[in-house]
């Protein structure tokens, strides 16, 4: 995708009542093979907007990927540098970094694949765990990553 028409695939209404479950369950203590809830100021709003999502450690480190791609609480995520994930009453703030190193990100990408494509597949567009190092540095730039960084 172009920079000015960026990869994003919108979840349709099934999809959207299924995360607000998974939210909150998450927010009520219950994570589903650990998925967490995340929130982030809005970027017009500046109300916290909550979503949840799918934490991933690769080699020591956290990541939030975003599967459907350029998504809100991505646009979000880069105008507030951080936000908070919720499992019950354990609430992490954390700060972000994001990836922009194809390498990086494909290492990542293919990790996460690993963990999570039995549910994220289908917004990848044929890219798999088992694709080519340069398939996923390829779809690299539709999936952004974010390393994150626990507050103490």
């Amino acid at each position: 995708m172009s920079a000015s028409n960026p990869y994003y695939v919108q979840a349709g209404r099934l999809e959207t009542r299924f995360n607000s479950l998974f939210g909150k369950l998450a927010r009520f203590g219950i994570s589903l093979a650990g998925t967490a809830e995340l929130s982030v100021r809005g970027r017009t709003s500046g109300r916290m907007q909550r979503i949840p999502v799918n934490p991933h450690t690769y080699e020591g480190e956290q990541y939030l990927v975003s599967a459907r791609g350029h998504s809100q609480w991505v646009r979000n995520m880069r105008v507030a540098g951080g936000g908070e994930l919720r499992v019950g009453r354990k609430v992490r703030t954390f700060s972000v970094t994001e990836l922009t190193d194809p390498v990086e990100k494909a290492a990542v990408l293919r990790a996460y694949l690993e963990k999570w494509g039995w549910e994220v597949n289908r917004f990848f567009q044929g890219i798999t765990a088992q694709s080519s190092d340069a398939e996923l540095r390829a779809a690299a730039a539709d999936h952004p990553v974010f390393r994150i960084t626990v507050a103490r």
